[in-house]
């Protein structure tokens, strides 16, 4: 068994890397940049690529009218090419969901990203799945930006993930998820991942750096626009409220609350609030990310004479880079805690994950989680896999 695995896993890492090795991501071929300028390693932001996303996708240093077409009128504002790359992610996983089995899980998700400077301050973000989980997923992030509206207040509408302020998730290097931010109670429909909305983002000279967002509450997943084109499945808005600010050059704290109602089947509501507080700290060769939740929902399985539920937990990362942005592989850790009322929301789990580039922008990566609570008991999963964006 351990001989045809071995033999499996390489077969699996040569075959999905053979058309790839020489791709690059939309933004580096417009500034003809190396990927380590914004990401160490890829997906993950650099502070310099967090200022890049910031300022809607361009660098304004660099941004040249030989970017967008001559079309004769100065009231329009085209690209001269689309900017779009490819993100690719397949992995090899032993004992997940305590199968004790492997399973070959390649490609694991394709997506197709475009995004880029529509027009002076305005700027646009999409990623659309080509498949995510063996289907067609569709649209995620999908939202346009709208840059120094005010002084440093910027404005983005659309789809984005509700924690994006806090730690964002698709910037993350390993397979496990943070695991608080998609935690529901009971039949609730709100969690910290996807919602629709706006974001109103605000940076005061030398902090804090202000977030508000106004969202549906009803998520992404099922919530197609009924036959009058509402997306919203209540009448209720729902507001997170965050606080951020940079203590010296290594040290980030920052806090959040999230308030709102959600209507279920029946007519009956459920309030809930969460807050949390969240901590970065960044010295060389390592970066520590920590985040604590607490939730409260009234009546998240809307049923008459229900008690609240109390929901709390976690996650703490340790990410080890042996030469900073220019570290050819990594290592890393990561603790997921929840705790609630109920039951099967109970969650905990040790990661320790660890990756190798074999172009800045093609990394394979190894992964050990051991649940030692949840819902399919304790047990360990193995999982090898590969990420490439070009």
């Amino acid at each position: 068994m351990k001989k045809t695995l071995i033999i499996s896993l390489l077969l699996f890492f040569v075959l999905g890397a053979a058309d790839a090795l020489n791709g690059m991501p939309a933004f580096a071929r417009k500034y003809q940049m190396s990927c380590k300028t914004c990401h160490a390693p890829f997906p993950k932001l650099k502070p310099y690529g967090a200022e890049f996303a910031a300022n809607g996708f361009a660098l304004k240093d660099k941004d040249a009218p030989r970017y967008f077409a001559d079309t004769g009128d100065e009231k329009v504002s085209l690209l001269r090419d689309l900017p779009v790359a490819i993100r690719f992610e397949g992995y090899a996983s032993f004992n997940n969901a305590h199968s004790q089995s492997l399973d070959f899980s390649s490609p694991f998700l394709i997506k197709l990203l475009s995004g880029g400077v529509i027009a002076r301050n305005i700027s646009y973000y999409l990623y659309f799945f080509f498949g995510e989980k063996g289907k067609v997923a569709g649209l995620e992030d999908a939202f346009l930006m709208f840059n120094e509206v005010w002084g440093d207040l910027d404005i983005y509408i659309g789809q984005f993930q509700v924690s994006d302020p806090l730690f964002k998730r698709e910037l993350r290097l390993s397979y496990e998820g943070y695991k608080i931010y998609e935690t529901r109670p009971g039949l609730s429909g709100i969690d910290l991942t996807y919602d629709r909305g706006i974001m109103f983002t605000y940076g005061l000279k030398g902090g804090p750096d202000l977030t508000l967002e106004i969202v549906n509450g009803s998520g992404i997943g099922e919530s197609e626009a009924n036959p009058y084109g509402n997306f919203d499945a209540d009448k209720y808005k729902n507001v997170l409220g965050r606080i951020t600010q940079d203590i010296g050059n290594n040290f980030r704290i920052g806090a959040f609350g999230y308030t709102g109602k959600e209507a279920g089947p029946n007519g009956l509501v459920n309030s809930l609030w969460m807050a949390g507080v969240d901590a970065t700290l960044s010295v060389p060769k390592l970066e520590l990310n920590l985040q604590y939740v607490e939730r409260r929902d009234k009546n998240p399985s809307f049923l008459l004479g229900a008690s609240e539920i109390a929901t709390r937990g976690g996650f703490a990362e340790l990410i080890y880079l042996p030469r900073g942005d220019d570290s050819q592989w990594y290592g890393a850790g990561m603790f997921n805690w929840v705790d609630s009322d109920l039951e099967e929301l109970k969650y905990q789990a040790v990661t320790i994950y660890g990756g190798y580039m074999l172009r800045r922008n093609f990394r394979l990566l190894a992964e050990v989680t051991y649940l030692i609570k949840g819902v399919e008991g304790k047990h360990p999963r193995f999982s090898v896999g590969m990420i490439t964006a070009f």
